[in-house]
This record gives C-alpha cells, sequence and structure tokens, in this order.
C-alpha cells in the first residue's frame, strides 16, 4: 500500500483476531513509533505492551479501577473484558518532563503521534487497529497500578491484531468546512 492511499483510507479497526503482530512486525511498529516529532529529542513516551497473561492482568487493573469507583458487577466484568478484545494492546504514556522550549503538550502531542504512526504502520502490514482512550486513561488508579509517575499521562490504548471481517471504505471526508485562509 503507498503512503498516500494509508493516509486518506485510514479507519479504524474494531474487531480484532490473533494473531497479533509477530516480533518483526512489532518491531517495525515500534521503530514507526520513535521516528514521530519530537522536539528537542527528549522521547517524551513509554510503551506497555500486553499480550496473552499481559490482557488478562490489564483487564484485573481496569477491574480493579472500576470497583475503586463505585462500578456495578456488570461494569467490573466488562471493564475486565475491555482488554481482551484484540490479541495486543499497546498503551502508549506521554512521558513529560519540564523543559524550557518543549511544552508539555507538546510533548503529549508526540506521544499521540506515536500511537498514529504505530497504527498506520499496522495497516500498512496488512494489521488491523484502534486507537481507544476512555475513562481508564485518565484513571490514576490505573496509572498507579501500570507503575506510571505523576506527570505520566496514558494517550492511548492501542489495539492491535488480524482484522476480522473486511471493513468497508468510509466514503470520502471533504475538509473543506475545516480550513479557512488567513
Amino acid at each position: 500500500m503507498d503512503a498516500l492511499t494509508l493516509l486518506t483510507t485510514r479507519q479504524s479497526c474494531p474487531r480484532l483476531l490473533a494473531p497479533a503482530p509477530d516480533a518483526a512486525q512489532l518491531k517495525l511498529i515500534l521503530d514507526a513509533a520513535v521516528r514521530v516529532p519530537d522536539h528537542g529529542a527528549l522521547n517524551p513516551w513509554e510503551f506497555i505492551i500486553a499480550q496473552a497473561e499481559g490482557l488478562s492482568r490489564l483487564g484485573e487493573i481496569f477491574a480493579e479501577a472500576a470497583k475503586a469507583n463505585g462500578g456495578d458487577e456488570a461494569f467490573l466484568s466488562k471493564a475486565e473484558g475491555m482488554p481482551k478484545r484484540a490479541p495486543m494492546v499497546i498503551t502508549v504514556v506521554a512521558k513529560t518532563q519540564a523543559h524550557p522550549k518543549v511544552p508539555v503538550l507538546e510533548q503529549q502531542i508526540a506521544a499521540g503521534c506515536a500511537v498514529m504512526a504505530m497504527q498506520q504502520t499496522a495497516f500498512a502490514l496488512g494489521l488491523g487497529g484502534i486507537w481507544r482512550t476512555g475513562d481508564f486513561a485518565f484513571d490514576r488508579k490505573v496509572h498507579q497500578a501500570l507503575g506510571l509517575g505523576d506527570d505520566d499521562q496514558i494517550v492511548g490504548f492501542l489495539y492491535l491484531g488480524t482484522p476480522a471481517v473486511d471493513a468497508p471504505i468510509k466514503a470520502p471526508r471533504d475538509p473543506s468546512p475545516y480550513v479557512r485562509y488567513l
């Protein structure tokens, strides 16, 4: 797939099955992640990869956070199963630091660009993926269970695997309503 087709036909793939990316594919996905724009070469990211038992552990973390927040039994069960919707989940964390020229927001955006690059690379490799956030991305209990610092921020859970079905290509969108010139 050429780069322009990849960029202009990108869409999420929420129904994912095994296999997950293999070691060589995962290396390419991570190589793409660390090549995104990174003002000051701060490397403001961390990638926490969950597969197999790691998916179960991530589900337990979600369920523990849901329980601490007063979730009912139905939601606890749903939370525990969330990571198992794909054979691999990469939690992407913005690891920000004080810097005189690179604001925290710019570092968080760089981590977000890493998620996009990873998802696009997965698509180029014939895999599927979906970038999810939700309440757990902002839940301090989840952050603590993952060993994150106070200034760290989850920017996404990237679910990766093999598409369960061929998703129909969405109709092209007209960007003109969102554009203005000075």
